[in-house]
Protein backbone atom coordinates (compact mmCIF):
# COMPACT_ATOMS: atom_id res chain seq x y z
CA UNK A 1 0.00 0.00 0.00
CA UNK A 2 1.91 3.22 -1.15
CA UNK A 3 -0.43 5.96 0.64
CA UNK A 4 -2.13 6.15 3.68
CA UNK A 5 -5.20 7.42 2.30
CA UNK A 6 -5.87 3.66 1.27
CA UNK A 7 -6.05 2.89 4.99
CA UNK A 8 -9.28 1.99 6.44
CA UNK A 9 -8.28 2.87 9.47
CA UNK A 10 -7.52 5.75 8.33
CA UNK A 11 -10.81 6.65 6.48
CA UNK A 12 -12.80 5.69 9.27
CA UNK A 13 -10.80 8.17 11.54
CA UNK A 14 -10.92 10.74 8.81
CA UNK A 15 -14.93 10.24 9.25
CA UNK A 16 -14.31 10.46 13.00
CA UNK A 17 -12.43 13.57 13.03
CA UNK A 18 -14.60 15.69 10.39
CA UNK A 19 -17.55 14.60 12.63
CA UNK A 20 -16.03 16.05 15.70
CA UNK A 21 -15.45 19.48 13.82
CA UNK A 22 -19.27 19.55 12.40
CA UNK A 23 -20.18 19.14 16.01
CA UNK A 24 -17.97 21.74 17.52
CA UNK A 25 -19.43 24.54 15.79
CA UNK A 26 -22.05 24.28 18.08
CA UNK A 27 -20.61 24.54 20.90
CA UNK A 28 -20.26 28.11 22.82
CA UNK A 29 -18.15 30.89 22.09
CA UNK A 30 -16.61 31.04 25.35
CA UNK A 31 -15.60 27.19 25.03
CA UNK A 32 -13.64 28.34 21.56
CA UNK A 33 -9.73 28.31 23.39
CA UNK A 34 -10.98 25.21 25.65
CA UNK A 35 -12.95 22.43 24.96
CA UNK A 36 -13.13 23.10 21.09
CA UNK A 37 -9.24 23.81 20.64
CA UNK A 38 -8.63 20.49 22.54
CA UNK A 39 -11.11 18.22 20.87
CA UNK A 40 -10.27 19.90 17.90
CA UNK A 41 -6.65 19.01 18.11
CA UNK A 42 -6.58 15.44 19.66
CA UNK A 43 -9.68 14.00 16.70
CA UNK A 44 -6.85 15.82 13.64
CA UNK A 45 -3.77 13.86 15.96
CA UNK A 46 -5.55 10.81 15.64
CA UNK A 47 -5.09 10.80 11.08
CA UNK A 48 -2.33 12.77 11.39
CA UNK A 49 -0.38 10.34 13.26
CA UNK A 50 -1.28 7.67 11.37
CA UNK A 51 -0.55 9.15 7.83
CA UNK A 52 3.17 10.10 10.17
CA UNK A 53 3.44 6.26 10.81
CA UNK A 54 2.48 5.21 7.59
CA UNK A 55 5.35 7.77 6.14
CA UNK A 56 8.27 6.06 8.42
CA UNK A 57 10.38 3.01 7.04
CA UNK A 58 9.99 0.93 9.69
CA UNK A 59 7.38 -1.38 11.33
CA UNK A 60 8.30 -0.32 15.09
CA UNK A 61 8.11 3.53 14.30
CA UNK A 62 4.72 3.01 12.14
CA UNK A 63 3.60 0.71 15.65
CA UNK A 64 4.45 3.75 17.76
CA UNK A 65 2.65 6.31 15.87
CA UNK A 66 -0.50 4.18 15.45
CA UNK A 67 -0.34 3.80 19.44
CA UNK A 68 -0.23 7.06 19.68
CA UNK A 69 -3.17 7.76 17.31
CA UNK A 70 -5.03 5.39 19.56
CA UNK A 71 -4.27 7.93 22.18
CA UNK A 72 -5.57 10.80 20.74
CA UNK A 73 -8.70 8.96 20.19
CA UNK A 74 -8.84 8.01 23.68
CA UNK A 75 -8.40 11.45 24.05
CA UNK A 76 -11.13 12.94 21.90
CA UNK A 77 -13.44 10.42 23.28
CA UNK A 78 -12.78 11.82 26.73
CA UNK A 79 -13.29 15.51 25.53
CA UNK A 80 -16.37 14.40 24.12
CA UNK A 81 -17.94 13.25 27.43
CA UNK A 82 -17.16 16.46 28.98
CA UNK A 83 -18.89 17.98 26.53
CA UNK A 84 -22.21 15.76 27.14
CA UNK A 85 -21.45 16.61 30.70
CA UNK A 86 -21.88 20.12 30.00
CA UNK A 87 -24.58 19.35 27.74
CA UNK A 88 -23.27 20.80 24.43
CA UNK A 89 -24.50 17.52 22.83
CA UNK A 90 -27.23 15.32 23.29
CA UNK A 91 -27.17 11.31 24.62
CA UNK A 92 -27.89 10.62 21.07
CA UNK A 93 -24.69 12.39 19.96
CA UNK A 94 -22.71 10.48 22.41
CA UNK A 95 -24.15 7.51 22.00
CA UNK A 96 -23.16 8.05 17.45
CA UNK A 97 -19.50 8.91 18.38
CA UNK A 98 -18.94 5.99 20.63
CA UNK A 99 -19.92 4.34 17.91
CA UNK A 100 -17.42 5.36 16.17
CA UNK A 101 -14.65 5.41 18.59
CA UNK A 102 -15.12 1.98 18.82
CA UNK A 103 -14.77 0.86 15.31
CA UNK A 104 -11.95 2.97 15.21
CA UNK A 105 -10.28 1.79 18.16
CA UNK A 106 -10.98 -2.08 16.75
CA UNK A 107 -9.30 -0.89 13.36
CA UNK A 108 -6.22 0.80 14.86
CA UNK A 109 -5.93 -2.48 17.30
CA UNK A 110 -5.90 -4.71 14.01
CA UNK A 111 -3.76 -2.21 12.21
CA UNK A 112 -0.89 -2.73 14.85
CA UNK A 113 -1.48 -5.99 14.94
CA UNK A 114 -0.99 -6.71 11.48
CA UNK A 115 2.25 -4.58 11.33
CA UNK A 116 3.68 -6.38 14.40
CA UNK A 117 2.93 -9.73 12.68
CA UNK A 118 4.44 -7.97 9.52
CA UNK A 119 7.51 -7.07 11.68
CA UNK A 120 8.06 -11.03 13.39
CA UNK A 121 7.88 -12.15 9.80
CA UNK A 122 11.14 -9.95 8.63
CA UNK A 123 12.17 -11.01 12.15
CA UNK A 124 14.59 -7.74 12.08
CA UNK A 125 12.75 -4.18 11.51
CA UNK A 126 14.18 -3.79 8.13
CA UNK A 127 12.77 -0.99 6.41
CA UNK A 128 9.14 -1.38 4.98
CA UNK A 129 8.90 -2.25 1.27
CA UNK A 130 6.89 0.87 -0.75
CA UNK A 131 5.97 -0.34 -3.50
Amino acid sequence: MSNFEELIVWQECRKFRNEVAELVKKFPPEEKYRLTDQLLRSSRSITAQIAEGHGRFHYQENIQYCRQARGSLAESLDHLICAHDSKYMSDEELKRFRTQYTKCYKLLNGYISHLNTEKEKNKIDKPISKN
